[in-house]
């Protein structure tokens, strides 16, 4: 007879007003590994926080049986644990804190040079992490930085981690409590081809050691060690399959996608031309560097207006570094030979002259956005370059961005606060904050992290229309190939820190 690790019975699950889950039924048998697939706002973030009992869960039944045969063992329980420090998740973003512990990093921190030394390095952030009281500790401090590559990292600080590097920490930073239950939520998300791959044996070697994993991931990236997979939609489980018997096309993903291009091309009519630019883009023998750590090595670009640029590197290699050279984010900007809308850094333009010429979103963007605006209002914002509304709206510029909204297919959301919708929902409605404008100038930094393969898709479409239809010069960042739209033709490729193509 097989022995459950969890389970959950005619559940109900609530989140403030809003029942997620009805009769809610999942049972997780020791030796199975699972795998939560499906279309965006399907529910899998929410069935894993239900799991870690962050959610109301009320009726029916809700046992962690691993908690039960822990007790079993350890009948004194000197430390009176609950369920939950045998439990760890890695959520979608992470909860840094600074030195102190009194307060969040903040959008820009990593590229202030004072208040980026206010925080742990990564030695000092997992020696930080308490391991669950078990008798054999399989994952310990050395077998961990070196399973997640994280060697060289160790005395780097946690602002300063790119966003795969950040995601490789968390991960160890959950192994480091040796849980008896390990949740994921999208752990691939953010991370390089190689990375990716290498996800695959640190997965089977995490099973290996008598954890459990359940994760939140794509159906075309279920790593070989899950056992089973449960299809969600509508917060409902609609099929619970072994992986020998899971496709693809189980999730039932939308397929058709259209995009009303005269509605785009009324949305881009104000549309601020890159062609009277002469350079978007001209830098020269460009350096960054903190500390002893050289991020950017003698690197030249040059963009000229109109022209569709894919940005490529491993996690790490400095595109975000790069990036923020040309967004105003990075105060060594003025220490450099850079050129940006044919006028040198430092000539006497503000911050906020470049970025009305910038529509951007990226990872970090995402991370430290404020979430207490609606989305309506967060893609308002988009016209002042604040990271959320600090004024009354304006009737006509709330028009524009429902209008936006429509386009990317997210409108039922234009009333609900931000921090209240999926966050594959959330990075269309800072994508859209970033177009809302009409600037000469995109960039997308991994802008389909979280998205389903319809959104993904849809997404791609509609950025290839916008360039069909506009001289817009874009800068395209991600890890994917597929991602990657038709528009663009021109590759820069970075490692560590140097150009390499």
């Amino acid at each position: 007879m097989t022995l459950p690790i969890y389970s959950a019975n005619h559940v109900t699950v609530r989140f403030l007003n809003n029942v997620l889950f009805n009769d809610l039924n999942f049972t997780v048998d020791k030796g199975q590994h699972w795998a939560l697939v499906g279309e965006s706002g399907s529910g899998k973030s929410a069935l894993l926080q239900t799991i870690a009992g962050n959610l109301n869960a009320t009726g029916g039944e809700v046992r962690y049986h691993f908690f039960e045969d822990y007790l079993q063992n350890q009948p004194d329980n000197p430390d009176r644990l609950t369920h939950h420090k045998l439990m760890a998740m890695v959520e979608a973003k992470h909860h840094f804190k600074n030195l102190s512990n009194t307060g969040d990093f903040y959008y820009q921190q990593r590229y202030n040079s004072m208040d980026s030394e206010d925080a742990l390095t990564v030695e000092e952030y997992l020696h930080t992490i308490k391991p669950a009281p078990q008798p054999n500790l399989y994952w310990h401090f050395d077998k961990i930085v070196t399973t997640l590559k994280l060697d060289q990292l160790s005395k780097k600080q946690l602002i300063k981690l790119s966003n795969g590097e950040t995601k490789r920490l968390r991960i160890a930073a959950a192994l480091m409590k040796n849980p008896a239950l390990l949740l994921l939520d999208s752990p691939l998300t953010g991370l390089d081809v190689q990375t990716r791959q290498e996800f695959n044996d640190i997965i089977r070697e995490i099973t290996e050691s008598g954890i459990t994993v359940i994760m939140a991931t794509s159906p075309y990236e279920i790593p070989d060690a899950i056992t089973n997979v449960a299809v969600l939609k509508n917060c409902a489980i609609i099929h619970s399959v072994v992986k020998a018997n899971f496709t693809p096309q189980l999730v039932g993903l939308q397929e058709d996608d259209h995009i009303d291009k005269a509605e785009l091309k009324s949305l881009l009519s104000d549309h601020k031309t890159s062609a009277h630019y002469r350079q978007i883009i001209a830098m020269k023998n460009v350096n960054v560097k903190y500390g002893d750590n050289l991020i950017l090595n003698d690197v030249d670009w040059h963009v000229n207006p109109g022209e569709r640029w894919a940005l490529l590197g491993h996690n790490g290699a400095g595109k975000s570094t790069l990036l923020s050279l040309i967004n105003g984010d990075n105060p060594q900007a003025y220490a450099n030979d850079i050129l940006l809308f044919d006028k040198k850094r430092g000539s006497g333009e503000s911050i906020w002259d470049i970025k009305k010429k910038i529509g951007f979103v990226s990872p970090e963007l995402h991370q430290y956005f404020p979430t207490d605006n609606s989305c309506l209002q967060v893609i308002e914002s988009g016209y002042y370059d604040t990271l959320g509304l600090f004024r009354p709206s304006n009737k006509e510029r709330a028009e524009v961005a429902l209008r936006w909204m429509k386009a990317l297919e997210i409108d039922k959301y234009a009333r609900t606060l931000l921090k209240n919708i999926p966050a594959s929902a959330q990075r269309l409605c800072l994508l859209a904050r970033a177009l809302i404008k009409n600037p000469p100038l995109l960039i997308f930094d991994e802008p389909c992290q979280g998205m389903d393969a319809h959104q993904q898709q849809h997404f791609k479409n509609l950025v290839d229309t916008i360039c069909g239809l506009s001289e817009v010069t874009l800068i395209y960042v991600t890890h994917y190939q597929h991602e990657i739209p038709d528009s663009v033709t021109k590759v820069l490729k970075l490692e560590k820190g140097k150009v390499l193509a």
